[in-house]
């Protein structure tokens, strides 16, 4: 019996380009801006200082070639923000560069520049699975602050208090089975009584694996077109409970 519900976020409740062509160029921007609060900004610094050590030990040929030409050490800010932005244009993942995008969408959430878009079916789906009592979590690749910010700042208003668990790549890769076992024992319930809904095949795989039902998301516009042997959705309306829940009986 599905107790509890946890969604991604790209591609599944909010559409790619707003955070593609939106969320991302907004941090990119503003990246070298909010780094020179380093010296008044607890946070940043620490952040800084986070990058740095990623930058350290990122294997890739060119964040190498890039450390081996700064010329202080350690890397000052400005070459700090020179390492993240090239993570932004090669699209690598860093815990500490989620977070501070996760500060500069705040203040542009806070600003009015950013409002939050998702689909039109996930406020009513999300409202009637709270209302029926299901657990409902977010596990997504951006910061857990950047999550909240993007569900308080939706233009049907804050919708935060639907949500009971956040979860973050702090918690572990989205491609790894472990990662799932984890938000499970976190969330109290055995594997098998959670479902998990992505746009990405790799993560339903992941879930699947820890035991987790999964329905993969089919988006217009999303980048992943085969959901392998997942159950399809459109919407989250698609989800079809009852069915799941049979499903898991008879396998059982």
């Amino acid at each position: 019996m599905i107790q509890a519900i946890v969604l991604d976020i790209e591609g599944t409740t909010c559409p790619i380009d707003f955070v593609s062509h939106t969320l991302f160029p907004f941090a990119q921007k503003n990246l070298s801006e909010a780094l020179k609060q380093r010296s008044i900004d607890a946070e940043i610094d620490s952040l800084v200082i986070e990058s740095i050590s990623e930058w350290i030990s990122d294997p890739d040929p060119t964040s190498q070639i890039m450390l081996e030409q700064t010329t202080h050490t350690p890397p000052s800010t400005s070459e700090v923000g020179d390492y993240l932005q090239h993570l932004i244009q090669s699209d690598k993942k860093s815990p500490a560069l989620k977070e501070l995008q996760g500060i500069i969408w705040k203040q542009g959430y806070a600003s009015g520049e950013l409002k939050s878009s998702l689909f039109e079916d996930v406020h009513p789906q999300l409202d009637l699975w709270k209302h029926n009592g299901l657990i409902l979590a977010v596990y997504s690749s951006g910061s857990i602050q950047a999550q909240k910010l993007l569900y308080r700042h939706t233009s049907e208003g804050d919708l935060t208090d639907l949500f009971s668990y956040w979860f973050d790549t702090r918690t572990g890769p989205k491609l790894v089975q472990q990662s799932y076992e984890t938000i499970a024992e976190k969330l109290g319930l055995p594997v098998d009584q959670v479902l998990f809904v992505s746009d990405h095949p790799g993560e339903c795989d992941a879930a699947r694996q820890s035991g987790m039902s999964t329905a993969f998301c089919l988006r217009e516009g999303n980048p992943h077109q085969n959901a392998g042997n997942h159950i399809l959705i459109q919407r989250l309306s698609d989800v079809d409970l009852d069915s799941i829940n049979a499903s898991e009986n008879q396998q059982s």
